[in-house]
Order: C-alpha cells, then sequence, then structure tokens
C-alpha cells in the first residue's frame, strides 16, 4: 500500500483552493492564489513500555482504529505538550500508572492505510508507581509474559517490544 498526501481543500493561510504540484523536489499541496506550500507531517506519537515481573503492560484499546485489539500504552503528543510529558500523560491516563524515570528507547515511523503517517517516540519506564487499571481509551490493562504478548494492534509497538529485548535501540538494559 502506497502512502498518498491526505486531501486539502483550502489554502489555511487564504482560503484559495489547493492543488497537489511538484514543488521543492516532491508533490505537495500549494495554494493557487498565494502559492504558499501545505506542508504535510507526520503525527508525532509516543508509547511506553512498562515492565513487571518478566511482563510487559498492555492496553485493549476502547476506540478505533484496531477496536479492541491490545498495543502499547500511547497516544498523540498534543500541541505545546513534550514528547515526554505527553508519554508520562497517556501512560496516566490509560493505565492509571504514573511514571518515574523514563528513557528513550528510539524514534519510529509508522506508516498505517494510505493517509496516516505516525513519527513514534518510544520510551522505556524505568520506574513507576499505581496499580494499573483501564482508563481513557483503553477498556482493559493486562500483564503479558514476554513469550505470550499477544499480536498488538500497530505493528510499530511489536517492534518496539523487539528492539527493547534485544537492544537494538537506545535503551540497550535488559528487560528485568
Amino acid at each position: 500500500m502506497e502512502l498518498e498526501l491526505p486531501e486539502f481543500n483550502h489554502c489555511p493561510a487564504c482560503g484559495a483552493p489547493v492543488r497537489v504540484m511538484h514543488r521543492e523536489g516532491r508533490r505537495r499541496p500549494v495554494c493557487t492564489l498565494c502559492g504558499r506550500i501545505v506542508y504535510v507531517n507526520p503525527y508525532p506519537a509516543a508509547c511506553l513500555v512498562v515492565f513487571h515481573g518478566g511482563g510487559v503492560l498492555l492496553v485493549r484499546r476502547s476506540i478505533e482504529p484496531h477496536f479492541g485489539e491490545w498495543c502499547l500504552p500511547g497516544g498523540f503528543i498534543e500541541w505545546g505538550e513534550s514528547p515526554d510529558d505527553a508519554a508520562r500523560r497517556e501512560l496516566l491516563e490509560e493505565t492509571g500508572v504514573r511514571a518515574g524515570a523514563i528513557s528513550l528507547i528510539g524514534a519510529y515511523n509508522s506508516i498505517t492505510g494510505r493517509h496516516r503517517h505516525v513519527l513514534l517516540l518510544a520510551y522505556r519506564v524505568r520506574d513507576w508507581e499505581g496499580e494499573p487499571t483501564a482508563g481513557d481509551d483503553a477498556s482493559e490493562v493486562e500483564w503479558f509474559g514476554l513469550d505470550s504478548v499477544p499480536p498488538l494492534a500497530f505493528r510499530v509497538h511489536e517492534r518496539v517490544i523487539a528492539d527493547v529485548m534485544t537492544g537494538e535501540r537506545l535503551d540497550a538494559d535488559s528487560c528485568s
């Protein structure tokens, strides 16, 4: 499946019609009146890997896309929010767990569908407090043994866990 540009009808600066043209070495939406290029960027998101007793914490999604499937806790970074703060907020909202120290595992490019491009920052939670309970966007939370992780809603989450396990990214510490 090839990634396609999202549709833009009007220029965000002047409201005139937009048309896809070749500019700056690639196809981009360009205003037909003022010439402004509408830059299309990936959606920034964060996810977290929390280990405990040989297991990893997963959430069952209560929203689309992938309603009812398991994934790492996480979500989109909001305007004016740092990636670290977004990661901590999402963990608390979805699981009731408050993250202490976190460390960056790595940055991942995730393309799902024809119009969804996400830049995912993955974090390992070094220490945390609280009892995991399902919250915002999650219908369940559960610890899964590393040998019994179900198929995840997002393949990029499977890569994140695999990278932590093999030490392939920035965080090469053990998973104990």
